[in-house]
């Protein structure tokens, strides 16, 4: 089996791609640098440590890579494949449609019938089924009828924690990597035979999980790199051996546990463990998880399908506390960092328009109860 995984960073090395070689599959990464490139196909194999109580050291084999920008090359591992995923950030995703689209078009040309599955392993919710989308804005009618009988748009959640590795001269392809990973399917979307992968659960009731992830771990991260910016430590295990702040973390994401718990029927006292299980991962000593990066990009985790909003927006629906989530908002917006262009938006946007505006243009927030909440925190 062949794969052709967009993204050879360290979510792609350390995770997806590092569970396809697991599985067998042949693995070519496409990515725009060169020199990660001209790496991969020079050494064909590099390391991932997973770090945590059984620390280990795992090589990952029988890899190949292409620079994305090359269409031609591109657009022919397409035509062959039985495989296509992506760690790019929800962002590139849109980029990444027109070529991915002319790929399925010369797949169809070319005659090849065989099924071909498309998987977004991204943060963000129905990620593929978002692909799907700004691919079919390249294709015509004909075309997208005919690549809807062999291509399977595969949504999924995806849960590692992958923080930026230090260095090794010995082997710069190295990535460093948490233990615990979750890779989670709908397995209704697949075309022809479900690819078996190791690490990958298939299931029928993906939305349980997507936003079991999203709302929890997703949540309870940018919340922690948040309070723990406020207090000046670099990483997320600092901030959460902060009594104050672990409990300001775990009180928002029993917050939007509750809504979990309404919406999906999640027993809660299982739900409550998984909590426990996610305040842990916080805390794995051997994890060097910046805040910034984890905070990073607060226009995309202020919209309202993303790790804030959109649990908030559960608990208007079901009637229940938000107080913490809203404080998750209010610190999204006062996100300060100018190595970041969404975080200089932001303010820009604020100054420019105040801050009114900007919880209605980002958030799509309409009730006017916690929009007044919002703007008497913020201005605290």
């Amino acid at each position: 089996m062949k794969a052709l995984h967009f993204g050879a960073g360290n979510i792609g090395r350390g995770f997806i791609g590092k569970l396809l070689v697991d599985s067998g599959i042949q693995v070519t990464f496409a990515d725009i640098k060169q020199t990660q490139i001209d790496q991969i196909n020079q050494n064909k194999q590099y390391g991932v440590k997973v770090v945590g109580e059984q620390s280990r050291l795992e090589i990952v084999k029988n890899i190949a890579a292409v620079n994305s920008k090359d269409e031609s090359a591109v657009i022919e591992l397409i035509k062959d494949v039985n495989l296509i995923t992506t760690a790019v950030g929800p962002n590139v995703l849109t980029i990444l449609a027109p070529l991915l689209a002319k790929g399925l078009k010369a797949r169809l040309v070319a005659g090849n019938k065989e099924a071909l599955n498309i998987i977004a392993c991204e943060n963000m919710v129905r990620g593929t089924s978002f692909l799907k989308g700004k691919i079919f804005e390249n294709l015509t009618a004909f075309e997208q009828e005919n690549i809807e009988e062999v291509v399977g748009f595969v949504d999924s959640a995806v849960d590692r924690i992958v923080p930026p590795t230090e260095f090794n001269p010995n082997d710069p392809l190295e990535v460093t990597v948490e233990e615990f990973s979750e890779w989670i399917v709908d397995q209704t979307q697949f075309k022809g035979k479900t690819p078996e992968i190791v690490g990958m659960e298939l299931t029928d009731n993906l939305m349980a999980f997507v936003e079991r992830k999203l709302f929890t771990l997703n949540t309870g991260h940018l919340i922690a790199a948040y309070l723990g910016k406020q207090v000046g430590v670099k990483w997320i295990k600092e901030a959460i051996s902060i009594d104050e702040i672990k409990q300001q973390v775990k009180a928002t994401m029993e917050e939007s546990g509750a809504v979990l718990i309404k919406r999906y029927a999640f027993d809660p006292a299982t739900h409550s463990s998984y909590i426990e299980k996610i305040l842990k991962r916080f805390a794995n000593p051997y994890l060097n998880d910046d805040v910034n990066r984890v905070g990073r990009e607060p226009i995309r985790k202020l919209s309202p399908n993303d790790r804030l909003v959109k649990p908030l927006l559960g608990t208007l629906e079901y009637g229940l506390p938000n107080e913490y989530l809203i404080n998750g908002v209010v610190m999204a917006l006062q996100y300060r960092n100018d190595e970041d262009i969404q975080a200089v938006e932001l303010a820009d946007f604020i100054v420019k328009n105040g801050i009114e505006q900007a919880v209605k243009h980002y958030t799509g927030l309409t009730d006017t109860e916690v929009i007044a909440q919002i703007l008497s925190r913020y201005s605290e």
